[in-house]
């Protein structure tokens, strides 16, 4: 159950204008255009958010690639990945309201199964992959008995998700949690109606540890 004077106080909280997470700096577009978010619940204006254009997209992406080939996170050791992937997730259970109220006020989801369909199911994604990153080993591939084949699993470099409207967080946690337990630096296009959630996400993801770059909206 869920705090009536909380969410009803989060319901009624100013939502700050947002922009765009590039290496690990909130900034706006570089044409500086925004567009505004509006409640399909009562056609309220809510804030305005950064419009990113192509050459946002370029920055981005070159940003995640440095992050990547620093090792900062590609070559963190398994156990750290996972204490930082395991620290989001609580992270997310500790603002699972918050959360919840602001995917509601911006795509419409009714508030009971968003707190179970967006910051439950998110945190249960990055708690699962987070506890992964340990146990999921290579493998020895058979051969003659004068070689070896070994098989090492390692991350391919700079993922970029598009995540729809509907169940921004569930969604975006399938696809954010496992690109980034293998190691991988991420560039998340959320949609233009519901993105509110994800750069919350970005910002809960910084707090927890993630490094400089490696996870870009």
């Amino acid at each position: 159950m869920f705090d009536t004077a909380t969410i009803k106080e989060l319901k009624e909280r100013p939502v700050a204008p947002g922009q765009l997470l590039i290496d690990g700096k909130w900034q706006d577009s570089l044409n500086g255009a925004t567009r505004e978010v509006v409640s399909p619940i009562d056609g309220q204006v809510l804030t305005r958010i950064a419009n990113a254009d192509a050459p946002d997209v370029d920055l981005a992406v070159k940003a995640a690639r440095r992050a990547f080939e620093s090792g900062s996170w590609s070559d963190m050791a398994p156990a750290g990945r996972k204490a930082v992937l395991t620290r989001l997730a609580d992270l997310i259970d500790a603002h699972k309201e918050e959360l919840a109220v602001l995917g509601v006020r911006d795509n419409g989801t009714e508030l009971k199964m968003a707190l179970k369909a967006e910051p439950g199911s998110a945190a249960g994604t990055f708690r699962y992959y987070g506890e992964a990153v340990d146990k999921v080993y290579g493998q020895i591939a058979p051969t003659s008995t004068k070689a070896m084949g070994l098989i090492s699993r390692e991350p391919v470099g700079v993922i970029g998700v598009i995540v729809p409207w509907n169940f921004p967080m569930m969604i975006g946690a399938w696809k954010i949690a496992p690109a980034l337990a293998a190691g991988n630096a991420v560039v998340l296009k959320p949609s233009e109606s519901a993105s509110l959630s994800l750069l919350k996400l970005a910002q809960l993801a910084m707090e927890a540890g993630v490094p400089d770059g490696i996870f870009n909206v």
